[in-house]
């Protein structure tokens, strides 16, 4: 099994009914795939960690890099995991209108998404939070 951590940009704008309709489809194309994983999008601002046989994720991460919904894909980790760190897809992203979404199973508004799984090794925790922080922004320092 694997992981692969990929940043890029949206293309052009997405509703937050696109966003509800990606949800839809893709949980359950993940499903058949046994694709785990988290993907956040904020603001036209894409990351994902996608979870799977590398026989799957492989040609789908090709897939979504030529993908002309999205621009600037970037893959910043790609590499053998014993074990999932996302037990379920889930979504993370900042929609416009949040009341319609925070019902929906795997959701997950932004400030909820701040705890990395114990299963993340030290160096695939600092590429989350430095995804995060490029999707959401930097959390205000405390002082």
């Amino acid at each position: 099994m694997i992981h692969i951590i990929y940043m890029s940009r949206a293309a052009q704008d997405i509703s937050d009914r696109d966003l509800q309709n990606m949800l839809d489809k893709y949980r359950h194309l993940n499903t058949e795939r046994n694709i785990t994983g988290i993907l956040f999008y904020s603001n036209g601002h894409i990351a994902q960690i996608m979870e799977g046989e590398a026989a799957v994720l492989e040609p789908l991460y090709e897939k979504i890099s030529h993908d002309s919904r999205h621009t600037n894909v970037t893959k910043l980790a790609h590499k053998t995991i014993d074990h999932r760190s996302f037990a379920e897809w889930s979504m993370a992203f900042h929609p416009l209108e949040a009341a319609g979404f925070e019902q929906l199973k795997g959701f997950l508004m932004p400030g909820e998404a701040t705890q990395n799984p114990d299963s993340l090794g030290p160096s695939d925790a600092l590429v989350l939070n430095m995804v995060r922080d490029a999707v959401f922004g930097s959390a205000p320092a405390h002082s």
